[in-house]
């Protein structure tokens, strides 16, 4: 038996697959889910929401704009799950409807009280507050707000006005002395705060809160409230907001680019010019200025949202900055591995072991320190980086150019394709050119999604190479909320395996083979189905297969297809899938022998690690890459084993049984779509993962274990 394309078409069937969006639509309930939990505190329920609302925002913008993308363009094709794109759009607005109400209520209901039991009061009248807080707040007003705003007429005349990418508008009706009606627009300005502390505006009372007490408007009632002084003479009879989300990916056509910076430039100016397909309208608000908005948005009834409360809650996660800590998750700080406090030279340290971070319970600060190292270290002869995702002043950026400067020789492959980020990368690519570092875009039709360091480094038994490997960004901000795995090694083959990689990005390379490292989209996928079809015979050898796959989405039809046939042929598989999961668990003679979790918790789970029981002789891969026809097909992604047996046994026990076990903020997958909590399945002891990590984390300490037992447990 082989694992072939050919072979595995059996499985490729519309019923034996989820529908890729609405499985994300579960991913974002259990967001919701989060914001609703009751243990919860209330600063990091208002966080869930805002996280909701934002993941909503990119789904449209993305996801269900490519949908319309194809009912445009007339096409009928279905999805692996057999829905038709019209198909897919009615049961994505059937499944988000009845959370967003559910969302809205909670929101009035719960959040709102909870706020003012704890003296934060959010205003949604401005006749709620004292006389001296309304006329400070309109003097403010008058200085800062009402030069920026622009009121556009909407007649014969004057053409609809152009309405930008999220932006909060107010449609208007106003009555000339004359009695005609005209159409008015004023967009509430993007670079004010959403909400206004009212006790930073009246000079008269501290900032940081009266009496422990915070007090909120929203700017969109402050400017309502003073919306005649826009149209002097004029009766406005009717204002409400809305908000509208237009299709924001960008299409490159790389082969007819010379010039891929400027091309990139182009298209994100092209970006807020792009289809409306959702417009977000308060209750309120009366047909006849909805089907104003509909007729001159190009749209349809299909794209309204009618929303029963403030648009655009994304907004509220200023909230969570409040320095409340008993309305928070108590504090976590990342702590450094007692390792790197050791004397020895960075370099010799990694060359005398493997060293492997896991954040956000690791510090970042030590993969800042070797890009540092390296740029000072006057024996380096060469950096070579891939930076994804860098940030804003990065410190990783500072040191690059600084190795510049200090006449090494330094290569950084800058991916401009990153989706939202090409503008910041951008930035850095200019930056990093000033500098004197050689600056590559990628590869023709690839993102280059790997992430990678190579140090070169003049020793006195010859020239060395350092390597690190990682699942996450080179971010320093990402690194605390994002759970990742990073490793340093001075392993020969996974060395020589990066250069040749790095040869692959920079230069001409039709390399198809390497010694440790899996490579999309050269070999990735080839090697997940050999060691799946491995368990399969290990199996029918010696009775026993396991696979555990911990990764962000599970999309692609023939590594699905792959699982199904050894869960049929008795592998037992884990998924510990955090957002997308096309593939459907527990369905007998298909997938009886596969369990799917999901946690959604305070970290974002981002590891992508892979492990294989191969008759008890263990292999385990951290990958930057998910199992989706992108990752594997239109993407250069690395792959990496963990050699170590020390942290083979740590990224076993410690992540991925835990995982597994987890029965507070895991959730399992029902064949239905659906998801339970593990808390109604296991009746033991209670399991956070996260937690269990954080507490083990902050108790290794020189202070507390002797070091040779606290590196064991790091």
């Amino acid at each position: 038996m082989k694992l072939s394309k050919e072979y595995l078409q059996k499985y490729i069937k519309p019923e034996n697959f989820f529908n890729r969006d609405l499985s994300w639509l579960e991913f974002n309930r259990r967001v919701l889910e989060e914001a609703l939990n009751p243990e919860l505190p209330l600063l990091d329920k208002i966080k869930f929401v805002s996280i909701f609302f934002s993941n909503l925002d990119e789904f449209y913008m993305i996801r269900v704009a490519g949908i319309k993308e194809q009912l445009r363009a007339k096409v009928i094709d279905t999805s692996i799950d057999g829905l038709t794109p019209i198909e897919q759009l009615r049961k994505i607005e059937s499944t988000i409807q009845p959370m967003l109400k559910q969302l809205s209520d909670f929101w009035r209901e719960e959040i709102i009280p909870r706020l003012k039991e704890n003296k934060i009061y959010i205003y949604n009248n401005l006749d709620e507050i004292t006389k001296e807080e309304r006329d400070a707040l309109n003097q403010y007003f008058l200085k800062e707000i009402y030069p920026v705003l622009t009121p556009l007429a909407f007649d014969p005349g004057r053409p609809f006005p152009y309405i930008s990418n999220l932006s909060l508008s107010f449609a208007i009706l106003i009555k000339k002395p004359s009695g005609e009606k005209h159409f008015a627009r004023v967009k509430v300005p993007g670079i004010i705060p959403r909400l206004l502390r009212i006790d930073n505006i009246v000079k008269s009372k501290p900032k940081n809160g009266s009496n422990g007490t915070y007090k909120y408007v929203w700017i969109g009632d402050l400017i309502k409230s003073n919306l005649s002084l826009l149209f002097p003479g004029l009766e406005i009879l009717e204002s409400y907001l809305f908000r509208i989300t237009r299709d924001t990916d960008l299409e490159i056509q790389e082969d007819e680019a010379d010039d891929l910076l400027q091309m990139i430039e182009e298209n994100i100016k092209q970006r807020k010019f792009g289809s409306v397909v959702r417009l977000e309208v308060e209750k309120q608000m009366p047909e006849y200025m909805i089907d104003t908005l509909i007729e001159n948005l190009e749209i349809s009834r299909d794209d309204l949202h009618i929303i029963d409360g403030n648009l655009g809650l994304s907004d509220v996660i200023l909230l969570y900055d409040l320095q409340l800590p008993h309305l928070k998750e108590k504090a976590f700080h990342p702590v450094t591995p007692i390792i790197f406090e050791d004397e020895e030279n960075l370099f010799s340290l990694i060359r005398r072991k493997d060293i492997m971070l896991h954040h956000p319970y690791d510090s970042f600060n030590p993969v800042i320190e070797f890009i540092k190292l390296a740029s000072r270290d006057p024996e380096v002869l060469a950096i070579k980086q891939t930076l994804y995702r860098v940030g804003p002043n990065s410190p990783i950026i500072k040191y690059l150019i600084e190795a510049a400067e200090r006449k090494k020789q330094v290569a950084v492959l800058v991916e401009l394709k990153a989706r939202f980020d090409e503008e910041n990368n951008i930035f850095w690519a200019r930056e990093l050119e000033k500098a004197g570092v050689h600056v590559v875009y990628g590869l023709l039709g690839l993102k280059t999604h790997a992430k990678m360091t190579l140090v070169v480094r003049k020793e006195i038994d010859g020239v060395k190479r350092y390597v690190h490997l990682s699942s996450g960004n080179y971010n320093i901000d990402t690194a605390k909320i994002y759970t990742d795995i990073g490793l340093f090694t001075a392993d020969q083959d996974i060395c020589s395996d990066v250069s040749e990689i790095f040869n692959y990005l920079t230069g001409y390379s039709e390399q198809k083979t390497f010694r440790k490292l899996w490579v999309a989209p050269v070999n990735k996928r080839q090697k997940f189905l050999d060691l799946i079809e491995r368990e399969i015979k290990n199996v029918k050898t010696n009775g026993k297969g396991h696979l555990i796959f911990k990764l962000n989405a599970l999309v692609d039809p023939l590594l699905i297809a792959a699982l199904y046939e050894a869960s049929a042929k008795d592998v037992k598989i884990d998924l510990i899938v955090r957002g997308i999961c096309c593939l459907i668990p527990q369905v007998p003679s298909l997938s009886e022998n596969i369990r799917v979790i999901s946690i959604v918790g305070r970290f974002l789970e981002h590891a992508r690690i892979y492990y294989f029981y191969n008759n008890g002789a263990e292999e385990i891969y951290c990958s930057s890459a998910d199992l989706m026809q992108r990752n594997l097909d239109r993407r250069i992604e690395t792959t990496f084993p963990i050699l170590d047996k020390k942290l083979k046994k740590y990224i076993k026990e410690r992540i991925l049984e835990t995982s597994i076990a987890d029965n507070e903020k895991a959730r399992i997958l029902l064949p239905t779509g659906k998801f339970i909590s593990n808390k109604k399945v296991f009746n033991e002891d209670k399991l956070n993962h996260q937690e269990f990590l954080m507490s083990r984390k902050t108790t290794v300490s020189k202070k507390i274990l002797p070091k040779e037992i606290a590196e064991q447990i790091i």
